[in-house]
């Protein structure tokens, strides 16, 4: 078998064994996977500083080929299966021990009654040279894991969650990094030669290469990806790929309505906020369209709340439905909404809330062989709203105006209010 297969043949051992350990967790916890990992880390620094072999492209080691590539693109599977706090603890765990283990090794040289056995004495300068490497190279995979989990969330976006091309991609450029990073100590500490720099080099591209195939099979076939990573931050990477998404998510659903899947009245109180604490008003025109569900009471009452449930869920899709990007609709209360529209003359709003109307009625069916109609009341002001809670005073009795006049009509004014 050659050279190449032998090392492929370790990365697919690895990787299953690992994967396996990933997906027991759901059963025994992540720590079998975590412990699995900072058992091997030794091995991987040990083979790295001592075992090479020779390909037609150089030297290489299986250390830094399979086994610490292999950690890298694990950490990697494990974000983004659970999340950056769970990625951190082994990071900090493994470099917490390996700083332990230089210490205890300077304590070791202390003793001065040191008994040799069989002829054979402690080598302890080799433990002082792998415990450095392993202190170098746990705090290069602290600045591996940040930026391959930050490029694999940038290049998700990019490739449209093609996970082989983002992990492939992200994890070569992470790995050129760590080759140029790590060699040169390692050359210091053991006077590997040169070689071994681009022969590990185009190893580790190829095993890159190989985990993201693994990888992209793994979460196709055992844990199936359901979400789209979002963006991340950069400043206190860890907490904040750990946090932002969780606040992220819990600030989503208190602002928006479970009813209907629009902003909620929360959500509208927020953004009056923001808008009234600006420090200079927006110079574009900004417009509020209230609408209400006609005879919205009788539904309930008739067919149960089930049913206007129903209702709500429709109007909220069909108001978002014929609104800009934009725009922002919001279940104010009831079975009222409010439209908040930017950049648009008053002419214009009135426009988008005459089509809203229309698509309401076209949209959904009747109930109780009733045509479902809204009525919908509009005010703008030109140059932007300080207080926004003006316009909806201004929008409400516009609205009730469109009732008193017989419903399923919008009311604005010929000029802004």
């Amino acid at each position: 078998m050659t050279g190449v297969a032998l090392l492929a043949l370790q990365a697919v051992v690895y990787f299953s064994a690992m994967a396996a350990l990933l997906r027991a967790r759901r059963a025994y916890g992540v720590g079998l996977f975590v412990c699995a990992l900072g058992v091997m880390h030794f091995l991987e620094t040990y083979l790295a500083a001592v075992f090479f072999i020779e390909l037609p492209f150089g030297l290489l080691s299986p250390g830094s080929t399979v086994l610490f590539s292999g950690k890298l693109m694990m950490f990697l599977l494990l974000y983004i299966r659970e999340d950056a706090e769970i990625v951190r603890q082994p990071i900090y765990g493994l470099f917490i021990g390996n700083l332990l283990l230089v210490v205890l090794a300077l304590i070791l040289r202390l003793h001065t009654n040191v008994v040799q056995i069989a002829g054979d004495s402690p080598n302890l300068g080799f433990v002082d040279q792998m415990g450095l490497l392993m202190v170098w190279g746990t705090l290069l995979l602290f600045v591996d894991c940040i930026a391959l989990i930050l490029i694999y969330e940038k290049l998700s976006r990019v490739f449209r969650r093609n996970v082989f091309a983002a992990a492939f991609f992200g994890s070569a450029v992470v790995l050129t990094f760590d080759q140029l990073a790590f060699f040169p100590v390692l050359h210091w500490l053991t006077g590997t030669p040169l070689s071994a720099l681009t022969g590990g080099w185009v190893a580790k591209i190829g095993a890159a290469a190989l985990y993201s195939v693994l990888i992209g099979v793994y979460l196709r076939v055992v844990e199936p990806l359901d979400r789209l990573p979002g963006t991340r931050a950069l400043a206190d990477v860890f907490s904040a790929l750990t946090y932002r998404n969780r606040y992220e998510d819990l600030l989503r659903t208190s602002l928006t309505d479970e009813v209907t899947g629009v902003r909620n009245r929360n959500a509208f109180e927020q953004v009056c906020r923001e808008w009234a604490a600006r420090s200079s008003p927006d110079a574009r025109p900004v417009t509020i369209a209230m609408a209400d569900i006609d005879h919205f009471k009788t539904i309930n009452d008739e067919l149960g709340h089930a049913a206007g449930d129903r209702i709500l869920k429709a109007v909220g899709g069909a108001l978002e439905a014929q609104v800009r990007s934009g725009d922002m609709v919001f279940r104010y209360g009831g079975e009222e909404f409010a439209v908040l529209f930017k950049g648009l003359s008053h002419p214009e709003a009135l426009e988008i809330a005459e089509r809203i109307r229309r698509a309401v009625t076209r949209e959904i069916e009747p109930v109780a062989g009733r045509p479902v109609t809204v009525s919908v009341g509009v005010a703008s002001s030109q140059f932007g709203a300080g207080d926004l809670r003006g316009l909806v005073v201004k929008a409400d009795k516009r609205l009730y105006e469109a009732k008193r006049l017989g419903r399923d009509r919008v009311v604005g004014d010929g000029a802004p209010a």
